[in-house]
């Protein structure tokens, strides 16, 4: 009898988890959009990437890009970071299929106030990245970092540690550099190392199939520099060598 029972609520187990395990929604991309809002990043430029991401994923360019995919739907999220202990997960892992929910990613990214204005620690940032695709409540065999920056890492572990141990979880990261027109007076190398800031980033942060650096030659271009990026993330386009750079304006 006792047998019996036990192999009844088995049964039940098992037959309850199943519609579970199918309805874990499959997505044509997980991808984490981690922001730079150190304190090289004044209010108006944090403004310029708020805006900027906000429209860019509600662009119709994006929305048809997105589309053109096996499944029409990607899940994002939102990171901000800063030193090497500063990262929050603004928006949760939210699925983007077409105009209504891209807005209402963006006008929920719009409200949230600015989370740090620390030190650069890119390879926090990655670190943490990494962490949330173990979380997300949808499943991809892409996974995408994007970093945006305009600066080097100068605080927590070296970025390329960082960055390698995301590529051996078949992690891709990309990069978005935003260039600054005048150096920082107190640490100039920061934001404008030798060699300048785009090669720092294809040396030392991105990696992983097809992956790429876009510039955005200042914050008021960042937000075509966006959607440059996601179209060509999305779509698997070939990657944007010829021409990485975002006129300003």
């Amino acid at each position: 009898m006792i047998r019996t029972i036990r192999l009844v609520l088995v049964l039940a187990a098992v037959t309850l988890a199943a519609p579970l395990a199918r309805a874990v929604e499959q997505v044509d991309l997980l991808l984490v959009l981690a922001s730079d809002v150190s304190r090289s990043v004044d209010q108006p430029k944090f403004k310029l990437q708020r805006d900027g991401y906000a429209a860019a994923l509600a662009d119709k360019r994006v929305l048809e890009a997105i589309g053109s995919g096996r499944h029409q739907r990607i899940a994002v999220c939102f990171v901000e970071w800063s030193g090497v202990s500063a990262q929050k997960l603004l928006i949760d892992w939210m699925v983007i299929n077409g105009a209504e929910s891209a807005r209402k990613f963006g006008d929920n990214l719009l409200e949230l106030p600015r989370s740090f204005a620390e030190r650069t620690s890119i390879s926090g940032a990655i670190d943490y990245a990494v962490n949330l695709f173990d979380q997300a409540p949808y499943k991809s065999e892409r996974h995408t970092i994007d970093v945006s920056g305009d600066g080097t890492n100068n605080s927590g572990r070296e970025v390329t540690g960082a960055r390698d141990a995301a590529l051996a979880k078949g992690i891709t990261i990309n990069g978005l550099v935003i260039l600054s027109e005048r150096p920082m007076a107190w640490n100039p190398e920061h934001t404008n190392p030798p060699g300048g800031l785009e090669k720092y980033y294809r040396d030392n942060v991105v990696g992983g199939p097809g992956a790429f650096v876009i510039v955005a030659e200042d914050f008021n271009s960042f937000g075509q520099a966006i959607i440059k990026k996601l179209i060509a993330e999305i779509a698997l386009a070939p990657r944007p060598e010829i021409n990485t750079r975002t006129p300003r304006g």
